[in-house]
């Protein structure tokens, strides 16, 4: 295994901001792509403001999703930074965007302009709604694609109003599937030679992880409501207290499992009870059978009852908090906290990339940069731009 990495001859602009379009950009930048972030030059991307902790005023957010990034800025909204965008891309194989429909195209940054020059390119596109149908015009954060997606109505518990995750899974969620996009958008090219659009709407995002959802409720008439820590018929399969005030998530409903499970609480004869012993039983009996579980669970420490459900085989473990994962041994051996240098705040923690790849992985190589930090490297270097053109840039607030 060397340094090199799997996407390091693929050059990518990305136009987006917040999240959606960044995401996308930061796992392609994983890999090895050199993603040419570009942002305003008055503020820069809102995501250097954003997250809930700012110690010396600096996001904490921001080198996550800008990492292995460059940074240049542009005034898109001039003639002069749209022309900066257009000799960019003439030099890319990827353009990710994440404005609303039809603003590249106001810019005279429509794709079929753009494949002009470079008839390669893939223009990934990322909105709420994607780029056609009647709510392609709306503003579509990531909370929205969530509600209309699905995964809100069944997320949370039944006597309380849907509940959502404490990350922004919708932007995200569009982003992944954006990158496979873009991706297999890249490997067919290879084939054609053409570029062509990826359309990632975070709304059907969020639908394409909802199982059987659909066809529940259009062949059976079902419709799956909140059940709070359990599924429906799933069981056991919870979180469950423990002798120490600890949580303890046992998941145990396939039927061989279960066997283990009731060996581990030295009472084999569950396993018999015809309450219990199939997984439809079990899920007939959901309440009665956690409940037992946890008057058992109850009385045994964490760690001991950890220890002895790994020893029987059953999945189980902790609910992981940020301090769980940085004294985790698997967390460890695993590198699945990578450090790195920060320019203001020192030791930097942050998750390394995933997947892991046994020849080519991906790395972490720095943080975010800084607003415009790559100006000079990229459009003197790049496009050869000279000083006295640089300047002027500069002095109009163009870059």
């Amino acid at each position: 295994m060397d340094d090199a990495l799997p996407l390091d001859d693929l050059r990518v602009i990305e136009l987006g901001q917040l999240l959606a379009g960044p995401f996308c950009g930061q796992l392609l930048g994983d890999f090895g792509a050199e993603v040419i972030k570009v942002e305003d030059p008055r503020t820069g991307d809102p995501m250097r403001q954003w997250g809930r902790e700012k110690p010396y005023g600096k996001s904490l957010w921001w080198p996550v999703v800008a990492r292995n990034k460059k940074s240049v800025t542009a005034d898109l909204r001039t003639e002069e930074g749209q022309d900066l965008v257009r000799r960019l891309v003439a030099e890319a194989d990827v353009l990710i965007e994440n404005f609303r429909p039809g603003t590249l195209e106001r810019w005279g940054l429509a794709p079929e302009k753009l494949w002009e020059t470079n008839p390669g390119l893939v223009v990934t596109r990322v909105t709420g709604f994607g780029q056609n149908g009647p709510y392609a015009g709306r503003a579509g954060y990531g909370s929205i694609g969530e509600a209309m997606g699905g995964i809100r109505y069944v997320t949370g518990d039944p006597d309380r109003p849907p509940a959502r995750a404490g990350i922004s899974l919708g932007d995200s969620l569009a982003a992944t599937f954006a990158c496979l996009g873009t991706l297999v958008a890249l490997h067919q090219r290879g084939r054609t030679g053409k570029g062509q659009i990826v359309d990632s709407a975070i709304y059907e995002a969020v639908l394409a992880m909802m199982e059987s959802l659909v066809p529940e409720w259009q062949v059976a008439g079902y419709q799956r409501e909140r059940t709070g820590t359990t599924l429906p018929n799933v069981s056991p399969s919870n979180v469950y207290p423990t002798a120490d005030g600890e949580m303890v998530l046992i998941a145990a409903n396939q039927d061989t499992v279960f066997r283990r499970l009731a060996e581990a609480m030295h009472e084999p004869e569950l396993a018999e009870d015809e309450r219990y012993a199939t997984h439809g039983a079990r899920g007939q009996s959901m309440q009665e059978l956690d409940e037992h579980i946890a008057r058992w669970s109850a009385t045994v420490k964490a760690d001991d009852l950890l220890e002895l459900l790994h020893e029987h085989g059953v999945p189980a473990g902790r609910i992981f908090r940020a301090k769980d994962m940085f004294a985790d041994p698997h967390f460890a051996a695993r590198e699945a906290i990578v450090r790195l240098a920060h320019p203001d705040l020192g030791e930097f923690a942050m998750h390394n990339v995933a997947p892991k790849l046994s020849e080519t992985p991906g790395r972490v190589r720095h943080v975010g940069p800084e607003l415009g930090e790559h100006n000079d490297d990229i459009y003197r270097d790049l496009l050869g731009l000279d000083d006295d053109t640089l300047s002027s840039l500069r002095s109009a607030g163009v870059i």
